[in-house]
């Protein structure tokens, strides 16, 4: 019941411009061809970042050396927006005492912005 409600919230105050700017992303991703793998991992994180109470990024136990370089990239090419996105409104929301845990929230989500690939999305 929690979850739903802070998922709700988070919705309203942030959840819908983040999922906004990940599916941006995704499409320039996307529109480029060769970049293809960075768009799917895009919409994935857009598709977390939209509801993300109640669910956690964890490590794939098979990526390797591709993914490190995949992110190397992402990091260059819009990654580091991404992270500053997540860090700004992140710093906005722990303004007010109602949005702490949404503003937590939003740090956690930095270092998936930064690197997507080689992650899954889970139920805690």
């Amino acid at each position: 019941m929690l979850n739903t409600i802070l998922n709700i919230v988070w919705l309203i105050l942030a959840g819908i411009w983040l999922w906004i700017g990940y599916v941006l992303a995704g499409i320039v991703m996307c529109v480029l061809i060769v970049t293809i793998p960075w768009g799917i991992a895009s919409f994935r994180i857009a598709n977390y970042a939209l509801w993300p109470f109640g669910r956690q990024v964890v490590s794939k136990r098979t990526s390797g050396a591709w993914s490190f370089i995949g992110n190397v990239i992402w990091v260059i090419l819009v990654g580091w927006v991404l992270a500053l996105t997540h860090l700004a409104t992140g710093v906005l929301l722990c303004i007010t005492i109602i949005g702490i845990p949404l503003g937590i929230a939003n740090f956690k989500l930095i270092p998936v912005s930064l690197a997507p690939l080689g992650k899954e999305i889970v139920d805690a």
